[in-house]
């Protein structure tokens, strides 16, 4: 079966763009070549050359560990502060009801008042 072809918004494909160039240059900044990279990371050469060129249809486990190992610090915080980051989001998660109901309409309760 065919992979499904993956259309990101406007937003999300300069967000891969952005991603994808910071990881080619860090990755050159260590003289690494994509193969290097790949390696490090369990992928092949051309997986990196497509996280580097945006794809969307690279793993997004994958593309945040190639940014990991290159360096780059992911939505602006280090190690401890991406730890703290998800603590605080399992925190308010946990929060949400585990179920949503949608309200019921006016037409469902015949008019009775109990």
């Amino acid at each position: 079966m065919a992979k499904k072809e993956v259309v990101p918004t406007r937003a999300a494909a300069d967000a891969l763009a952005v991603l994808g160039s910071q990881v080619r240059l860090a990755r050159h900044d260590r003289n690494w070549t994509a193969a290097d990279l790949g390696a490090r990371i369990g992928v092949t050469a051309r997986t990196v050359t497509a996280i580097e060129r945006g794809s969307p249809g690279v793993a997004v486990g994958t593309v945040f560990n190639a940014a990991s190992v290159v360096g780059l610090q992911l939505f602006g915080a280090g190690e401890a502060g991406l730890a703290r980051l998800r603590r605080q989001g399992e925190e308010r998660v946990a929060l949400i009801p585990s179920r949503e109901y949608a309200p019921r309409s006016a037409k469902d309760d015949d008019g009775l008042d109990f």
